[in-house]
C-alpha cells in the first residue's frame, strides 16, 4: 500500500489525494463518509479532498436523493490520463531545456563529477548516442558488459576504437589487451575511458571501486587522455608483431618508471 503511494505522490498527488483515490479503487462508489473512515484522512478535510480530484478529472461526483457519492476514474482510463499528462510534461520541460541549451552562453571547458552508478551508465549511454564519427574506449569487461548493447549499436553507425580488457570478441576495430601481470594482478583498478567526436568524455574506476566518474569538454583532458589510449594500443599491437620477448622487459620498466616494489 505504503508503495502505491508513494508512487503517486511522484505523478502530483498529495498524501490526502493518494489515500483517497486508492481508498475509492478498493471501495468502488462510497460517501466521503466512507473514504474518510477507510483511508484515515480525517473527516474535515475528506470533502475538500474530494473536490480537488473532482476538479482534477480523477474523482466523478454523483448527487443521489440520500446524499452525494464519489467514484474513482476507472485505472485503465487514470493511466492512460497519467501517461498522457506525463508525455505532454515530458515534452513541454524537453523543449523548454532544449531552447535555454542552445541559446543560453556555453560555460567554459569543465571537468565535472559524476557520483552514482546509475547516473553514470545513463551519461555514458547519452554520449555514445550523441556519437557522429568516432568513439575512443578504454575498457575492462565489467564496464564493457554494461555498455555492450550500446556499443554494438554505435559501432553499427560510427568508428569505435581503442582497447578492451578481458573482453571476448569486442565490438571490429577495438583491440583486445593482451594478458600480462598488470592485467592479472587483483589490486590493478579497472579503469574505463570513453571518448566522443573528440569533443567530450567520462572516465573513471571500476564501481567495485568507487562509483564516480569525471565528465570532461576540456580538449586538454581529452588529447591526453586519447593518446594514453593510442599509445596502450600501439604498445599491444607491438608487443604481438614481436618475435623478441618484450613481455618481460616492459613489465621490469614499468615497475621501476611507478617505483613498485
Amino acid at each position: 500500500m505504503e508503495n502505491i503511494l508513494q508512487q503517486l505522490k511522484k505523478l502530483g498527488f498529495n498524501e490526502y489525494e493518494a489515500k483517497s483515490y486508492v481508498s475509492l479503487v478498493k471501495q468502488g462508489t462510497v460517501t466521503a463518509y466512507q473514504v474518510s473512515k477507510d483511508s484515515g484522512i480525517p473527516r474535515a478535510r475528506i470533502y475538500d479532498v474530494l473536490s480537488n480530484l473532482v476538479e482534477k478529472g480523477i474523482v466523478l461526483k454523483e448527487e443521489i436523493e440520500d446524499g452525494t457519492k464519489y467514484s474513482p476514474l476507472p485505472v485503465d482510463i487514470f493511466l492512460k490520463k497519467a501517461q498522457s499528462d506525463w508525455q505532454s510534461n515530458y515534452e513541454a520541460i524537453r523543449d523548454s531545456l532544449k531552447r535555454l541549451e542552445t541559446t543560453e552562453k556555453k560555460p567554459d571547458n569543465c571537468v565535472m563529477t559524476l557520483k552514482d552508478r546509475e547516473m553514470i551508465i545513463s551519461y555514458c549511454q547519452a554520449l555514445l548516442k550523441k556519437a557522429k564519427k568516432r568513439v575512443v574506449i578504454s575498457m575492462w569487461d565489467d564496464m564493457y558488459e554494461m555498455l555492450k548493447e550500446d556499443l554494438q549499436q554505435t559501432a553499427a553507425r560510427v568508428t569505435v576504437q581503442g582497447i578492451t580488457f578481458h573482453v571476448e570478441n569486442p565490438v571490429a576495430h577495438v583491440d583486445v589487451h593482451r594478458i600480462t601481470p598488470f592485467t592479472e594482478t587483483p589490486s590493478s583498478e579497472h579503469w574505463f575511458i570513453l571518448s566522443i567526436d573528440a569533443k567530450e568524455m567520462i572516465y573513471g574506476p571500476s564501481f567495485k571501486e568507487r562509483s564516480i566518474a569525471f565528465y570532461t569538454d576540456d580538449p586538454v583532458h581529452i588529447y591526453l587522455l586519447e593518446d594514453y589510449v593510442w599509445h596502450d594500443v600501439l604498445v599491444n599491437r607491438l608487443v604481438r608483431r614481436s618475435q623478441d620477448n618484450l613481455e618481460q622487459w616492459i613489465t621490469a620498466e614499468r615497475r621501476a618508471f611507478f617505483m613498485e616494489a
